[in-house]
């Protein structure tokens, strides 16, 4: 009997090895290949947002930009609304890089699972250089509106974060959370009607018009293209190399996609020199 039993456990592991011998190669590297090796792809971004003195200077560049844009834009102005400002939250004033290093090792991507908590944890650091602009805009008389796409779940630890870190303006009024849909636009233009508003900060290209959101690659480029004199005066970007739209573009918005799905497609889109040493 026990003869019997090893004789049929040994044809069972002939059986799926000859199967896994007969699956192509890429059909057998696609079982393998698992979120948590998706994960590691963010390692070198990650670190040269967490390590880098070149992040914290573009960080710094484009905060003093703000700084000087504003300054040209108070000089001018006779208008009778008051000014504002509006500001994505993550990646634009406080940073979710500990987030994203979380991932990595994990075989899980981004969910409201991990992610509420992290909200709620309140421990995003500010971005170089956010904290002086944000505070020196509001001794210039200028208001500011935080426009995030972080669900309400979030808003106490946002609101407890942003205030810890000492930004101004944290309260209902000014801290706009996303309620039933994901386009700013409608947020943008609650702020609009009784403020003028001098430029906005982002990330993200969503964070300063819709007409960036679901487009291919090639659109998004050519939108950006069509809107060239905007960038650094009307529209001041900060960098994310970890995630946001451009990375739903390289999926065609698939974000169900398996882990190897998305891989060949971050991969196809590479522009490779072609050697051979």
């Amino acid at each position: 009997m026990i003869r019997k039993m090893q004789n049929g456990l040994m044809m069972t592991g002939l059986v799926l090895a000859f199967t896994a011998l007969l699956l192509l190669p890429g059909q057998r590297d696609a079982e393998a290949f698992s979120t948590k090796d998706l994960n590691e792809q963010l390692v070198m971004a990650t670190l040269w947002m967490q390590t880098s003195a070149e992040y914290r200077a573009l960080c710094y560049q484009t905060f003093n930009l703000a700084r000087l844009n504003l300054q040209a834009f108070l000089s001018y102005y006779k208008g009778q609304k008051p000014v504002a400002v509006i500001v994505d939250a993550d990646e634009t004033v406080i940073d979710n890089s500990a987030y994203e290093a979380f991932l990595i090792g994990n075989d899980f991507g981004y969910s409201s699972k991990t992610w509420n908590p992290w909200m709620a944890a309140a421990q995003a650091e500010a971005v170089p250089g956010a904290l002086d602009f944000l505070s020196y805009a509001k001794a210039q008389g200028v208001e500011i509106f935080y426009v995030t796409n972080r669900k309400m779940v979030g808003y106490e630890g946002t609101a407890k974060n942003l205030a810890a870190l000492g930004f101004p303006f944290v309260d209902e009024k000014h801290l706009l959370l996303r309620t039933d849909t994901s386009d700013k636009q409608p947020r943008r233009d609650i702020v609009m009607a009784d403020y003028e508003v001098a430029f906005l900060m982002g990330d993200n290209l969503n964070d300063f018009e819709s007409v960036f959101a679901k487009k291919s690659v090639a659109d998004r480029a050519a939108a950006v293209d069509e809107r060239k004199a905007k960038w650094g005066s009307k529209f001041i970007v900060l960098p994310n190399p970890t995630y946001g739209e451009w990375e739903g573009a390289i999926y065609n918005y698939n974000w169900g996609a398996s882990a190897a799905e998305k891989d060949k497609m971050r991969k196809e889109l590479l522009k490779r020199w072609d050697y051979m040493p």
